[in-house]
């Protein structure tokens, strides 16, 4: 047993059980930090060796922060921090200073991580190294909407700067538009509720023009460990999260995506997300996320263990590199958007049931489901049968 705990914040969605998981699994003590037990069926896992209930970090961030150092405090040994959703990353990174002097951290400055995850900022950072992003315009550009039909065209897209706070408002990840009435109305809308938002030109392509590049830097700036994947299915359709993805080496992103990571002094986990333009066939950097992402399971099915890897590395015995060159046939599902997702895609006609089924006849690396530790397996179908009841109790 390991000496030092992972302790890992969030454990109310697929992410924080799978980083639990990989963690548990090669004898870390695993504690997991919650505000509401509730819905944290992560937290069930065998592999957890104390679950508590933290203040709610939006609404007493102070009160959040010093539990947190409290707690880090009272241990023989620093504990790993591992944020495993955006709204954490970004509390973690406005104290991190105060954070890192308890906590096992990556060797960043406060506030790098949300210039990052800062649309804005992160494309005038990757201007600056010749990187293809969108062409992007802030609302207070001058002649903006003249700006836009010119040099955007419509339709293009309303993207918000805090995605998390834009989802959970809108339960949406962008608002397209057609024309300039709609775009004043996007803006109008997102504004009314305090939300900061740019307009975008879409990279023109099917969601199946999506890859990523997934690496851990280590702690002299290296990508260590890593590979790439190619994105099948969305839900929300064309802009959401990806539900249905498979391990891909695309060698057009591969050590593009190690240069830039190594050029912005990265340290830790992130995903480089490109798009393919369907016009010009160039890879468009889309966003990075600083965070264990959605199909962490996929990437330890490969051998990328990625919160074990984060783990060693933060606690002076860092595993040999590893870089997953070439393709192995295996994909990450989550089935219950998936199938949503194929719902929506049958009903565009992006997709036939034919390639849905052909698409499902492949080894899988489940979001939730493991034969070996079904308690949060039993916890997460409870809440989804008490949401489907309230559903169908509300219809008229």
């Amino acid at each position: 047993m390991s000496k030092h705990q992972a302790v890992v914040l969030g454990t109310n969605y697929y992410i924080g059980l799978s980083t639990v998981r990989c963690l548990g699994k090669m004898n870390v003590p695993v504690t997991t930090m919650d505000y509401n037990k509730k819905e944290a069926y992560g937290s069930y896992s065998k592999y957890v060796s104390k679950s508590l209930i933290t203040p709610y970090y939006k609404e007493d961030p102070e009160g959040f922060v010093e539990y947190l150092i409290e707690y880090g405090k009272k241990q023989a040994h620093p504990p790993v921090l591992i944020p495993t959703a955006d709204p954490y990353v970004e509390i973690v990174d406005r104290y991190w200073e105060r954070l890192k002097a308890v906590y096992l951290l990556p060797d960043l400055k406060q506030g790098y991580l949300s210039a990052i995850v800062d649309k804005d900022r992160l494309y005038a950072m990757m201007n600056k190294r010749e990187v293809l992003v969108p062409e992007t315009f802030e609302l207070t550009e001058e002649n903006l909407y003249g700006k836009v039909e010119k040099e955007l065209g419509y339709p293009c897209v309303v993207k918000p700067v805090d995605s998390h706070s834009f989802v959970k408002t809108f339960r949406k990840k962008l608002f397209k538009v057609h024309s300039e009435k709609e775009l004043q109305e996007a803006v109008e809308k997102a504004e009314s509720k305090g939300l900061k938002v740019v307009v975008q030109r879409i990279i023109e392509g099917p969601d199946t023009n999506k890859y990523t590049f997934d690496a851990y830097v280590d702690s002299t700036g290296k990508v260590s460990h890593c590979s790439s994947f190619h994105l099948l299915r969305l839900y929300p359709n064309d802009y959401g999260a990806s539900v249905y993805t498979e391990h891909y080496y695309n060698e057009d992103i591969f050590d593009y995506g190690k240069k830039i990571l190594e050029d912005i002094g990265f340290r830790g986990f992130a995903e480089l997300e490109f798009k393919k333009d369907e016009k010009n066939q160039k890879y468009y950097l889309m966003e990075i996320n600083v965070r264990i992402v959605n199909f962490n399971t996929l990437l330890d099915k490969i051998g990328l263990n990625i919160p074990y890897i984060l783990y060693r590395d933060l606690t002076g015995s860092p595993l040999p590199p590893l870089e997953v060159r070439e393709t192995k046939n295996t994909v990450f599902w989550y089935l219950y958007e998936d199938l949503w997702a194929i719902r929506g895609y049958l009903k565009s006609g992006k997709w036939t049931m034919r390639q849905v089924l052909s698409s499902l006849m492949r080894p899988k690396a489940p979001a939730i489901f493991d034969m070996k530790d079904l308690n949060p397996v039993i916890k997460y179908d409870q809440l989804m049968l008490k949401k489907l009841f309230k559903k169908v109790l509300k219809r008229p």
